[in-house]
C-alpha cells in the first residue's frame, strides 16, 4: 500500500497517510498536524494530485464607508500597521478592497479575557 508523506509547513513534522486515507478526503476537509495542531485544508484531491493549504483564520469586516463585507486574512492582520489613539486604544489599519477606504480595526485587550 502506497504512503503519502506530507511535511507540515509550520513545524516540519512528517505526516504519513496511506492511499485509503487519502481517498477518503474531499476538497474542503481539514487535516490537523498531530505535533503543532496546524490545520490544513484539502484543496485538490482528484485521484492523481493531493494538495493542502494552511487554513487562514481571518475575520470578516463590514466597511463603514461603503457597507460591503470583506474578509481580512490572518496574514493581513499580522502585517497591518498599528496606530494608537489619544485615549490609548490600539487599532490595525486595513484598506477596504471595494472602496479603498482606510479602516481602523480596534485590537482587543488580551487582559480583558
Amino acid at each position: 500500500m502506497a504512503t503519502l508523506e506530507i511535511e507540515c509547513p509550520e513545524c516540519g513534522e512528517l505526516l504519513e497517510l496511506d492511499e485509503n486515507e487519502v481517498a477518503e478526503f474531499e476538497v474542503g476537509d481539514v487535516l490537523v498536524c498531530g505535533s503543532c495542531e496546524t490545520e490544513m485544508e484539502v484543496t485538490v484531491n482528484d485521484g492523481e494530485d493531493f494538495e493542502l493549504a494552511v487554513v487562514d483564520y481571518g475575520q470578516f469586516v463590514q466597511c463603514p464607508s461603503c457597507g460591503e463585507d470583506f474578509e481580512v486574512s490572518q496574514q493581513q492582520l499580522d502585517t497591518a500597521p498599528t496606530i494608537e489613539s489619544a485615549d490609548g486604544v490600539s487599532a490595525l489599519l486595513v484598506d477596504c478592497p471595494h472602496c479603498q477606504a482606510r479602516i481602523e480595526l480596534e485590537l482587543e485587550d488580551e487582559s480583558d479575557g
